[in-house]
């Protein structure tokens, strides 16, 4: 058992200074509990008082076998340290392929979310890549979905020189494989789409949905801030019934950036449908007009945290707002939102301790601590 006292909890609506008593992965009772718990000598405790106690960050954009390679070779980016997810407070991460899926492939990403659920955090996978028609382990997207525990959706890349240039009618046949497929499994089911800063912008996705029968949130654009036009065809999207996912910045200056374009979506309606993803250890190449590779480096998942503080630390947005961007929202398209996302009885024990400068100073994963006093405990096997 594990017992925080007197935290000041943000679920990530705000319920005040509670207690909350965790057993085995989950938690069982929020508000006083008895001091009786806290004698127990199975039960390990933890005095928050004067502390602010978040559900775990949930991560729905990571290369966690590293992306990159447009330079070659030498220019692959590392796996993601299991303490590096741990360090940024992300409980539960979903791992994807990006431009290459070759030397990265579907069957390296599902061993390494297999090491990542066996070292104590939640990981899934989304089966594909950049390319169309999209890599599989089963060789149907539909078969991934149902017969592979961990797989629950399914990516590809759209308005990129680096992409296949997947048509409305190419993202129709996806996305009903992927809907069909998650049905079947009781998954999320759902298509992420890679947007690149073409001038086609998301007018695939329009044509789809105009096109077709498919649920508007099946087809999930990210990277959404890349561009003036991305995000406003981003808030004609959520109107329409959409989420869409926008990609923290990789130091502060951008992450300001980002955080402006946050708040305009939040002021046209997005506040339910917008998530926050790290895209660590996917490369972020720059290219010139002639599409030449200039440069390349890659991000990490310590980036959401930074952005959070400068939604909140400069009051642009309540921390119980700013929260649902990484906690309730991306558990909704997951779909997980019973288990994910949320402080609540039953819940998975997936809880980050601010300390009172709004640090992240414990990590609890799946009940069990990851992270305290700002030292890592919870680490890969070969860290």
């Amino acid at each position: 058992m594990l017992l925080i006292r007197n935290a000041d909890v943000y679920a990530p609506e705000h319920l005040g200074i509670c207690d909350v008593l965790c057993e085995g992965e989950k938690i069982i009772r929020i508000g006083r509990v008895p001091d009786a718990y806290a004698s127990l000598p199975e039960c390990g405790v933890i005095d928050a008082e004067g502390r602010t106690l978040v559900p775990g960050y949930i991560d729905i954009h990571e290369h966690i076998t590293g992306g990159g390679g447009e330079g070659g070779p030498t220019t692959r980016v590392p796996e993601a340290p299991l303490s590096c997810l741990i360090r940024s407070g992300v409980t539960t991460v979903v791992g994807l392929l990006g431009t290459d899926g070759i030397t990265r492939s579907p069957e390296n990403l599902l061993a390494k979310a297999r090491s990542f659920n066996e070292e104590g955090i939640t990981c899934y996978i989304l089966t594909g890549s950049y390319g169309y028609p999209p890599v599989t382990i089963t060789g149907s997207v539909e078969k991934d979905l149902v017969l592979i525990d961990l797989c629950i959706g399914v990516k590809t890349a759209a308005s990129d020189h680096r992409s296949s240039n997947i048509t409305a009618e190419e993202l129709i046949r996806l996305g009903t494989e992927a809907r069909r497929g998650g049905m079947l499994a009781g998954k999320a089911g759902f298509v992420t789409i890679h947007m690149g800063s073409g001038s086609a912008g998301i007018r695939p996705l329009f044509d789809a949905a105009e096109h077709s029968d498919l649920p508007m949130r099946i087809l999930l654009p990210t990277h959404m801030g890349r561009t003036s036009q991305l995000i406003e065809e981003g808030i004609r999207w959520i109107a329409m019934g959409g989420n869409i996912d926008i990609t923290a910045g990789d130091d502060e200056e951008s992450n300001r950036s980002c955080a402006d374009k946050i708040i305009h979506v939040l002021d046209n309606g997005g506040e339910s449908h917008l998530t926050v993803s790290s895209d660590g250890f996917g490369s972020m190449p720059k290219f010139n007009e002639m599409k030449e590779l200039i440069g390349l480096t890659y991000s990490t998942p310590e980036s959401l945290h930074q952005l959070l503080r400068i939604l909140v630390g400069e009051k642009l947005v309540p921390l119980e707002k700013a929260l649902k961007l990484l906690t309730s929202n991306p558990a909704d398209i997951l779909t997980v939102s019973e288990r994910k996302g949320h402080i609540r009885e039953a819940a998975d024990a997936d809880l980050i301790l601010y300390d009172q400068d709004m640090n992240i100073d414990t990590v609890i994963a799946r009940g069990r601590i990851a992270m305290q006093s700002k030292e890592v405990l919870m680490k890969g096997r070969f860290e």
